[in-house]
């Protein structure tokens, strides 16, 4: 055990100096790892609470671990509002790559609820951040039931908030997955889970913000001279003399009239028909490449006139505050490793050493944990059925003692002791 926290130690120290040597090259705008001390950094909002319908975070590295020293903030109670947000140093991410990135664990049976984070500018009272407080960035999972498993990917423009047309997908298993989103000063993104790029694209084209730079001409026309069959008949190709002519079918040469026929009582005699092998169906002309073929035509694109570049697409508001604001109808989600920086390279880093170190054991740990889950489930079943077996025992017992106490009863109130006086 000593040996194993030792590793830890060094770990750590390992993600601090690499911290350091990082921050050379980059600069971390805000890191949170929920050590010690966390609760110094993070304000927990009054919203909902009024009304009985605020959650609180339990500071824990979940039901199970890769590494049990390693904690996050859960939500805790289920059917509940959550929401904490915490301050950092204003920044803008103007001619500079924004990196988002944090960790999160979806231990419960989510049902509905959501998982992400967002990015708050200007002044926010963080006692009363909620739904209604207006954000620049939101980014994460979103489930409810079979239908809903998406990830949510907002940005903010001009004061509105514009949702990445992409249909994203969240992962749905119960282990830590990394979110990364990097948003770069030619409005190009990319969007990581695990260290791996799941989607890649432009602010111009993933998002309705700008009108699109092209759109089709609606008055163009096809060229009358343009030829767009790519196969044409063969002209050499010539339909033999009588070709139309050939039945497709002949009387059967082998089909004799019988002896008994009589033509008068049964009708002509006709031989039964059969295909006719030299029948070979509609005549088709032979295909061939067209020389004169030009492709197929396509309404040519041309420049919008509506539209109109904006330089600073990619510039969001200064940012100064990150929460996470959900609401779950089953609470046990882990928020951690909340990153944002300009360095895509110390984001993947803080990945590589915490995510991989940890993976294989975490899935153990799930493993293990699930078992004694459902030990648990059929060991509830078990007493249910044989509580269930008993209450059944006891009432049959109960009605055939009621039975023959009244069938005793009926028994001497009919029974007329009069007459034997």
């Amino acid at each position: 055990m000593g040996r194993l926290r030792d590793g830890r130690s060094f770990l750590r120290c390992v993600l601090v100096l690499s911290s350091l040597l990082h921050l050379a090259a980059g600069e971390v705008f805000f890191e949170e790892r929920f050590d010690d001390g966390w609760e110094s950094r993070w304000v927990k909002s009054n919203w909902k609470r009024s009304e009985g319908k605020a959650g609180t975070f339990r500071h824990t590295a979940g039901t199970y671990s890769g590494d049990p020293d390693d904690k996050g903030i859960q939500t805790t109670t289920d059917a509940r509002h959550f929401a904490i947000s915490a301050k950092f140093p204003e920044f803008s991410n103007k001619n500079r790559t924004l990196v988002i990135q944090y960790s999160l664990k979806i231990e419960q049976d989510i049902e509905c609820g959501g998982a992400y984070i967002k990015l708050m500018s200007g002044y926010v009272n963080q006692k009363k951040f909620g739904g209604d407080t207006p954000y620049s960035f939101m980014f994460g999972p979103d489930i409810c039931g079979d239908q809903t498993k998406k990830l949510h990917l907002i940005l903010s423009y001009q004061g509105q908030n514009y949702p990445i047309k992409k249909d994203l997908k969240c992962e749905t298993d119960k282990l830590t997955h990394f979110y990364t989103f990097i948003l770069r000063p030619d409005a190009s993104y990319s969007l990581l889970v695990d260290n791996r790029e799941r989607e890649f694209g432009s602010m111009y084209t993933d998002w309705d913000i700008l009108p699109p730079r092209k759109i089709k001409d609606t008055n163009a026309q096809k060229p009358k001279d343009w030829d767009d069959r790519e196969y044409i008949e063969d002209p050499d190709h010539v339909k033999p003399e009588g070709y139309d002519s050939i039945p497709k079918e002949i009387p059967d040469p082998k089909d004799k009239k019988p002896e008994s026929w009589d033509d008068d009582d049964d009708g002509i005699w006709k031989p039964r028909m059969i295909p006719n092998p030299e029948y070979r169906g509609p005549w088709k002309c032979k295909k061939i490449k067209n020389p004169n073929y030009k492709g197929k035509w396509k309404i040519p694109w041309i420049d919008n006139p509506e539209f109109e570049d904006d330089p600073d697409l990619y510039v969001l508001k200064p940012l100064q505050y990150v929460g996470i604001e959900v609401w779950q109808v089953k609470a046990g989600s882990v928020f951690d490793n909340i990153l944002i920086c300009d360095d895509p390279d110390y984001a993947r880093h803080v990945v590589d050493e915490t995510f991989s170190a940890n993976r294989e054991a975490e899935k153990e740990a799930f493993e293990g944990a699930e078992k004694r889950r459902k030990a648990r489930e059929e060991e509830e079943a078990r007493r249910a059925r044989e509580e269930g077996e008993k209450r059944r025992r006891e009432r049959d017992r109960d009605r055939g003692r009621d039975h023959y106490r009244n069938k005793y009863k009926r028994r001497y109130r009919d029974y007329d002791f009069h007459d034997e006086l």
